[in-house]
């Protein structure tokens, strides 16, 4: 029940009048007397909110910041409800207005739109549809609350897809679908053509040579159909916050938009994506992975806080990957690599190539440039013996073959993506 109107108001003032002029016991008799039976009123009048039926309808998916709209159709059985209508979703939901007036006829329905904006990823779970339904004095009101199940899937946002169109231009060089400059060696055989200056000597096919009055060189395009297995670290390690352009991320969440911008461009370029998961067992796996799908399988992964277990994710690989492979490991550079994945690279360098994308934190770099004061010469201090280790186990992975990428949460996917098309270029894959 709750006392609410203009109309109701009105009504205690003109009771509150009357009182005055009474005796005191008599006032408040009078008072209260007026009361009751404008609250009885209200309520027997007041639409029944139990016999309400509710249906929803809309977005089931939006990416995580973008704006989507879910409709709630309210239908009513019996009198008239006239009052606010409240859909109560969690907070990271982003719901931009909850409450709304209603009015829905007896035997009629009416559909309401709400619009929601979510801030996190994964599921977004509806809570309850409360209603108030308020009586014509306006002084008291019917209360009740539905369970309306509806879930939307706040997908990664994927803002590094701004470097898709550059990088499928460079693909298509690559490729040789357009007249360039760049000319990316291959192992796969393409034609035959005139010899310029710059060209690699070691193209040049004699015998075709021969046989024209030109010198004439061979062409090689990237290797297709390839098979790129992308496995990402969703342990301790991932939960760890980082600073960049949007804000404050976990590592999981800027490692994500590396995996789809790697997916994409891979896929563009003919050559066979499955995704991995894993923290301490399998968490996600996505065989022949296309972008909706892989975004769909991202959403809903929060990092453990458990220790990524190194030897269980080589396992994984060597049994899915039945042919030699770019094995993509987005994790964090960190010392326990070293005693973790270091013993088991042979096992793994042996059959796959592996390549290695960790987020380096600004925060770390900001620190050992600060000279201020003695206390920024500390923190500056131990900053640069962070950023060493980290060079110590790049320069310690590279000996044993292993490609790394650190770069920084705003650069970190293009740079991922362009190792990928150097070693395409390379044949290397």
């Amino acid at each position: 029940m709750a006392l609410t109107g203009r109309a109701g108001l009105l009504a205690l003032i003109g009771v509150l009048v009357v009182g005055l002029f009474l005796p005191s016991w008599q006032g408040i008799l009078v008072v209260l007397g007026a009361l009751l039976l404008c609250v009885a009123v209200d309520l027997v009048l007041a639409g029944g909110v139990r016999r309400l039926t509710f249906v929803r309808a809309g977005a089931t998916s939006v990416r995580t910041g973008e704006l989507c709209t879910v409709h709630l159709t309210v239908r009513n059985p019996g009198r008239r409800v006239h009052g606010v209508l409240r859909d109560a979703w969690a907070p990271s939901a982003g719901v931009v207005a909850d409450r709304v007036a209603i009015d829905v006829p007896a035997g009629g329905s009416r559909t309401y739109s709400f619009d929601l904006r979510p801030v996190r990823r994964g599921d977004r779970v509806a809570d309850r549809v409360t209603v108030r339904s308020v009586g014509p004095l306006g002084i008291a009101a019917r209360q009740g609350s539905h369970v309306v199940p509806w879930t939307v899937r706040a997908l990664p946002p994927f803002h590094s897809r701004r470097h898709l169109p550059p990088l499928l231009e460079r693909l298509r060089e690559l490729d040789g679908r357009r007249a360039s400059l760049i000319r990316g060696a291959g192992t796969e055989f393409d034609s035959l053509r005139a010899y310029v200056i710059g060209d690699d000597v070691r193209s040049i096919d004699w015998r075709a040579s021969a046989r024209s009055s030109d010198v004439v060189v061979r062409t090689w395009r990237p290797e297709r159909d390839r098979q790129v297995t992308i496995v990402l670290d969703t342990a301790r390690t991932a939960a760890g916050r980082v600073e960049g352009a949007l804000g404050g991320l976990p590592r999981l969440d800027t490692s994500m938009d590396a995996a789809l911008l790697l997916s994409a461009l891979a896929s563009h370029a003919r050559d066979q994506v499955d995704f991995l998961a894993f923290s301490h067992k399998v968490r996600a796996s996505v065989p022949r992975a296309t972008l909706p799908v892989l975004v769909q399988a991202m959403a809903p992964l929060e990092a453990e806080l458990v220790e990524f277990d190194a030897r269980g994710v080589v396992a994984e690989v060597l049994r899915r990957a039945g042919r030699r492979s770019l094995v993509v490991l987005l994790t964090s550079l960190e010392p326990s690599i070293e005693h973790g994945l270091l013993p088991l690279l042979p096992a793994l360098a042996s059959r796959h190539r592996l390549l290695i994308a960790s987020v380096s934190d600004p925060a770390v770099h900001a620190m050992a440039a600060g000279r201020g004061d003695l206390e920024s010469v500390y923190a500056a201090a131990a900053a640069e013996r962070t950023l060493a280790e980290r060079r110590r186990l790049t320069a310690l992975l590279a000996r044993h073959g292993v490609d790394v990428v650190d770069a920084l949460p705003d650069e970190l996917p293009r740079a991922l993506a362009d190792r990928y098309l150097s070693l395409k270029a390379a044949g290397k894959l």
